[in-house]
């Protein structure tokens, strides 16, 4: 026992303090980790909270939109078209794409690329105002969206701006006369 103790070798007489010193940095980063891993778990339960909330919120939402898109797809077109708004997604909205579908009386298009140059500005139109339904701002502008229109659509989109024209001021840029003929006010820009 006598040379196993020799063997030690000499007696650190500051072995106590540097135990103590290294012991109460190793309590203090565990203390850290717990902390940050307590932090971790709240941040992750927020995380599922404003994600549960989001989702919620987002289908409320799409579900109004798509009722005034079909709303207003039937008014600028006839009550008989059809439209829709679909998720491609519906598991996972907050990644999901939306689809688009616009079928105008006599026409059954697979995709709206198949619509002709009127039809896919009418129901951009169309999904434009089911978006001002869903959050009404008080301007709307305009650049020249009637310009692939016909007279017959330009009727109509004269005829959507003047039904919302009560709640908002629509401020358009074009060259079509008839749009010119329809508004309350027109400022002419020349160079």
């Amino acid at each position: 026992l006598k040379n196993r103790l020799d063997n030690y070798g000499e007696i650190n007489p500051l072995a106590v303090e540097a135990f103590d010193e290294m012991k109460e940095r190793h309590d203090n980063i565990n203390q850290q980790k717990d902390d940050i891993m307590a932090a971790q778990q709240d941040l992750m339960a927020t995380i599922k909270e404003i994600e549960t909330s989001a989702t919620a919120q987002f289908i409320e939402s799409f579900n109004k939109a798509r009722l005034y898109f079909i709303e207003v797809f039937r008014s600028l077109f006839t009550q008989d078209d059809n439209c829709d708004l679909i998720l491609t997604q519906p598991d996972n909205p907050l990644e999901s794409s939306i689809e688009i579908i616009a079928k105008p009386k006599g026409k059954r298009p697979q995709t709206i690329n198949q619509l002709s140059g009127g039809e896919k500005t009418l129901t951009a139109i169309a999904l434009l105002f089911a978006l001002y339904l869903l959050k009404p701002a008080p301007f709307c502008i305009f650049d020249e969206v009637d310009a692939p229109l016909d007279d017959a659509n330009i009727f109509k989109f004269n005829k959507i701006i003047k039904k919302f024209s009560k709640d908002s001021q629509f401020i358009i840029v074009t060259h079509n006369k008839l749009t010119m003929a329809a508004v309350d006010t027109i400022y002419g820009v020349y160079m």
